[in-house]
C-alpha cells in the first residue's frame, strides 16, 4: 500500500497511511514522507504503537539524531529515558507526575509557549517526531502555527524591515518568561544566546518563513525593547487562528513537524494524571547565521 497523505488544514497538515512504522520503512515511502514535510510541514502518523527504538529507526531516515544535551536542567543522572529519545512527559525516574515544585516540572512548563524546537542551539533541529505514549485525559494538545503562511500575510514594508534581521535565542529568555530564574553557573555557560536569522528560506521549495519562537529575547541593532515589542507584534500576526491547526492527541500518534517552517506549543493538561510523549529529534545540518558555526 502506498504512502498517501490527506490535507487536515487548508494551509498545512496531513494524515499519513500506508506505512507501519514498527518496519523499517523503505527509500521509496521514506521519499515520499520527506516531500510530504516540505510541502506539509507536520504530519500525523495514527495509530503508530512504537517503540523507542523503532521511532529513532523511522527518525534516522531524515537525518542525523540531535544530541539532547543542553536542552533541558534534568541531570543526565536523572533521565527517565536511556534510549535516546528526549522525554517530553510530567514524569519523573520513577514513572510517577513530577511534584509542582521540581525544577524539571517547572522549566519544562516551557513548552507551552509558542517556540520552535532547539532554536536555542548554533544549529537548530530540523524535524520532530513526538510518540504519544499515555495521552492525558484533561488538556494536553498541542498546537501548530504555519510560520510560511504568515510570512506570507506580512506587508511589503514589514517584510523589508525585518528581511535581514539577526535574533538572539535563549532557553533563558523563555523559561524567564514565566519566571524562573534560577541557573547555575554552568546552565548559563549552557544556555547562553545563539544568532537565528528571523527570516528563513527553505531548502527545496525557496518559500520564506518567520523564524520566531518564545527562546527569542533580542535583535541585533535593537534596544531589547523595542525587538521586544515587534518580536511580541510578529509573535501575534503568527499565531492568528488561520495560521493554526490544534492537535488533539490519542494513543499511538506520532506526530513529526518541521522547525524550520512551523512554531508549536503546548496546551495546560492535569499535572497530577500521567503524560508520557517521547520526542526524536532530527539535527539540522547548517547555522541560519554562518559565524555560528564552529560554535
Amino acid at each position: 500500500m502506498p504512502v498517501t497523505i490527506r490535507k487536515l488544514h487548508p494551509l498545512f497538515v496531513g494524515e499519513v497511511t500506508g506505512v507501519d512504522l514498527t518496519k523499517p520503512v523503505s527509500p521509496d515511502d521514506a521519499v515520499a514522507i520527506e516531500r510530504g514535510m516540505d510541502d506539509y510541514a507536520v504530519l500525523i502518523f495514527p495509530k503508530q504503537d512504537i517503540t523507542d527504538e523503532q521511532q529513532l529507526a523511522f527518525a534516522q531516515n531524515f537525518g542525523e539524531r540531535e544530541n539532547r544535551k543542553g536542552g533541558s536542567v534534568t541531570k543526565k543522572e536523572d533521565y527517565r529515558l536511556t534510549s535516546g529519545l528526549a522525554d517530553v512527559s510530567n514524569l519523573g525516574k520513577d514513572g510517577k507526575p513530577l511534584p509542582k515544585d521540581s525544577r524539571a516540572h517547572l522549566f519544562n512548563l516551557g513548552n507551552c509557549l509558542w517556540h520552535s524546537d532547539s532554536s536555542f542551539r548554533p544549529i537548530p533541529a530540523k524535524f520532530s517526531l513526538l510518540s504519544a505514549r499515555v495521552v492525558n485525559p484533561k488538556g494536553g494538545n498541542t498546537e501548530f502555527a504555519d510560520m510560511r503562511a504568515a510570512y506570507d500575510a506580512l506587508d511589503n514594508d514589514t517584510k523589508v524591515e525585518i528581511e535581514d534581521m539577526i535574533c538572539e535565542h535563549s532557553l533563558m529568555t523563555s523559561r524567564g518568561a514565566l519566571g524562573f530564574l534560577d541557573y547555575t553557573d554552568e546552565e548559563k555557560e549552557m544556555f547562553k544566546p545563539v544568532l537565528q536569522r528571523l527570516v528563513r528560506t527553505h531548502p527545496v521549495h525557496g518559500r520564506k518563513s518567520l523564524y520566531l519562537s518564545s527562546h527569542a529575547g533580542a535583535i541585533q541593532g535593537m534596544s531589547v525593547p523595542e525587538a521586544r515589542v515587534l518580536l511580541r507584534d510578529l509573535n501575534e500576526h503568527a499565531t492568528q487562528p488561520q495560521f493554526v491547526y490544534v492537535h488533539k492527541w490519542t494513543l499511538h500518534d506520532l506526530v513529526m513537524w518541521d522547525n524550520r517552517q512551523t512554531m508549536h506549543r503546548v496546551r495546560r493538561y492535569d499535572q497530577s494524571q500521567p503524560r508520557d510523549m517521547r520526542r526524536a529529534t532530527v539535527a539540522g545540518n547548517a547555522p541560519t547565521v554562518a559565524q555560528q558555526a564552529a560554535e
